[in-house]
């Protein structure tokens, strides 16, 4: 690359500096110069780490391009311990404070012109190191990547399968100029994370720091790429409990108190258009089931409300049909119409709670 500015599409100009900056310091002098920096933060995940780590670390060893930094966030586990057990350089943090604050701290110790951020339950694919090196060098104007799970999840079961694929398949379909990011695995130029003075801790810490955290690149006229061919297995079994709470608490309500905040619609991914009607529709569709005991008309309506969000979404329902069978996706239908009931209540909720001026995050969780 010359000295020459490169235009960004669709927002900031990005120089030689910006992109050539990371590769300066220590590690740039010696003879081991680190390209990509692996953060994983953990927080009581032994088990998950130990399925993950040792693809990823054997990767790491076939070059020199790579490090894989650990970082313990109070854990009560061995996750310590495994890590090391594996070759991963392990950051042990004084006690709990969430991932955003146990992301920002691998950071700080990482060596790496590009940082790849991974979730502790998850692996990634064979060849996912090198393929974020290669886009980043071949797209200087990009200063972050993201991928999606991949449509095997290692367990198996309705839900667990559901909420997988659902992920999946939303990454797979969104728009590749994306409005966000992504950390269960996701890669952003150090320099530019720095410039953008990392995740934020204290306004969302244990959770969505990472979509907070795309909004403010999209904002500043950073450009985010979402690469399909970047994929991860998820390692995580899901109970309907941890599924609700994780998608109210953790996403659906801090997600769209950032939006007010931010003064933002976005339409992608999970907030598309298509979806916040799907949202409406199964609302009134379990308004009007509610008042079948006083009108005969009530069931065609709530019926219908019901054959429209189907409709809607039928791309998604002809992937399940696919990926796993007629069967699962007729049982993913409850399960999908029940994810819209709670995010349309969690949004009115949040709605609410920001005309009379409160905020309402809660993004307390027990592990991430």
């Amino acid at each position: 690359m010359g000295s020459v500015p490169v235009e960004a599409r669709g927002g900031r100009r990005m120089t030689n500096r910006d992109t050539e900056q990371g590769r300066q310091g220590p590690s740039a002098a010696r003879p081991d110069r680190c390209r990509v920096s692996v953060i994983i933060p953990v927080f009581n995940a032994s088990a998950f780490l130990a399925q993950g780590l040792p693809a990823l670390v054997s990767e790491c060893r076939e070059g020199f391009e790579f490090e894989v930094i650990v970082v313990d966030d109070g854990s009560s586990d061995d996750s310590a311990s495994v890590s090391e057990s594996f070759g991963a350089r392990v950051h042990q943090m004084a006690q709990n404070g969430g991932p955003a604050r146990a992301r920002n701290a691998g950071a700080a110790q990482a060596r790496g012109e590009y940082l790849l951020f991974v979730d502790a339950d998850v692996r990634i694919h064979p060849g996912a190191l090198s393929r974020v090196i290669e886009f980043l060098d071949e797209h200087p104007s990009v200063a972050a990547v993201f991928g999606s799970y991949d449509s095997r999840p290692r367990v198996r079961g309705l839900l667990t399968e559901y909420k997988n694929l659902l992920h999946h398949f939303v990454h797979q379909t969104g728009q590749q100029q994306a409005s966000t990011f992504w950390t269960g695995c996701g890669a952003i130029r150090r320099e530019v994370f720095r410039q953008m003075g990392g995740f934020d801790e204290s306004g969302y810490p244990r959770c969505i720091e990472d979509i907070e955290l795309g909004y403010r690149l999209r904002a500043a006229g950073y450009e985010i790429v979402l690469d399909p061919g970047l994929q991860c297995t998820h390692l995580k079994r899901w109970t309907i409990c941890e599924w609700i709470r994780t998608d109210v608490f953790c996403r659906a309500i801090p997600w769209a108190d950032l939006n007010f905040k931010r003064g933002v619609d976005p339409d992608d991914l999970n907030i598309s258009k298509s979806q916040k009607l799907s949202v409406l529709l199964t609302a009134v569709g379990v308004m009007l089931a509610a008042t079948v005991p006083v009108s005969s008309w009530a069931v065609a309506g709530a019926v219908l409300a019901l054959l429209v969000v189907v409709a809607l979404n039928h791309r998604l329902f002809r992937f399940f049909w696919r990926a796993r069978g007629s069967w699962f996706a007729l049982g993913c239908i409850p399960l999908h119409m029940l994810y819209f009931l709670y995010s349309g209540i969690s949004y009115a909720y949040v709605w609410i709670a920001f005309k009379l001026g409160v905020r309402v995050v809660d993004g307390n969780t027990r592990g991430y």
